[in-house]
C-alpha cells in the first residue's frame, strides 16, 4: 500500500527528466531502502539548495552567490563573453575545461511559435555589458536548431552596432570527434565541408 508521502515523492520525481513514474517509484524504494546514508542527506541537501542558490544577476548562471564563482574570478578573460541559451550549457563548457572567459546565460530562444521576443531573453542585459566596455569577442554557442540559429542571428545583429571593436564567432558545427562519415545525418554532413578549413 502505497502512503500519500510517498506517492507524493514518486509524483514529484517523476516530473524530472528521465524519469517517468516506474523510474520514480524504483527511485524511490532505493532512497528508502537507504534512509540513513542516502535519502535523508539528500533531503537536507535539497533543502539548502532551494535555501541558498541564486541567479547571477551579471551571467545568469545558477550559484549559492552572487554574482557567480565564474563572474568573480580574476584568472577568467573578461575580454570573451560565451553566449548560451540555458544554464545546462554553460555547465557542459564548463565540462570541457576548454573555456576560459565568461558567460552569458540568455534563458532560452526567440520563437515566434511560442512568443518569445527578445525582451523575454537577457538579450538587454548582453547589450549593456558589451556597451559597458572591455569586451573583444562574444561567442555565440546557441543549439543548432532553427530558433537558436534565428536567436544567433539576432543577436550578432544587435552585437554589430555596439562597438566596431567587438568580434562575434560562432561554434564550429560539422564531423564530432571520433565520428564516422557513414553514421552522420545530411545536415552534419553539410555543415562540416561548408566549415572546412585547411590542414597546414
Amino acid at each position: 500500500m502505497v502512503t500519500s508521502d510517498i506517492d507524493r515523492l514518486i509524483t514529484l520525481l517523476a516530473k524530472l527528466p528521465g524519469l517517468g513514474p516506474r523510474s520514480a517509484r524504483r527511485a524511490v524504494l532505493y532512497l528508502m531502502k537507504r534512509s540513513d546514508s542516502l535519502m535523508e542527506p539528500m533531503a537536507r541537501a535539497l533543502d539548502a539548495a532551494a535555501a541558498n542558490i541564486k541567479t547571477c544577476a551579471i551571467c545568469g548562471n545558477l550559484d549559492t552567490r552572487d554574482p557567480c564563482e565564474i563572474c568573480t574570478d580574476d584568472r577568467r578573460d573578461a575580454a570573451q563573453i560565451c553566449v548560451v541559451e540555458d544554464v545546462a550549457d554553460l555547465w557542459a563548457l564548463e565540462r570541457t575545461a576548454g573555456f576560459k572567459g565568461h558567460y552569458h546565460v540568455l534563458g532560452g530562444t526567440l520563437s515566434a511559435l511560442d512568443g518569445v521576443t527578445p525582451e523575454d531573453l537577457r538579450i538587454p542585459g548582453l547589450c549593456s555589458r558589451i556597451q559597458a566596455g572591455g569586451v573583444k569577442e562574444v561567442i555565440l554557442a546557441t543549439n543548432a536548431t532553427v530558433d537558436g540559429q534565428t536567436t544567433a542571428h539576432y543577436i550578432a545583429d544587435r552585437v554589430a552596432g555596439l562597438g566596431k571593436d567587438v568580434v562575434v564567432s560562432g561554434l564550429a558545427h560539422g564531423v564530432p570527434v571520433g565520428g564516422e562519415l557513414d553514421y552522420l545525418d545530411d545536415g552534419t554532413l553539410t555543415a562540416a565541408m561548408k566549415a572546412r578549413r585547411p590542414l597546414s
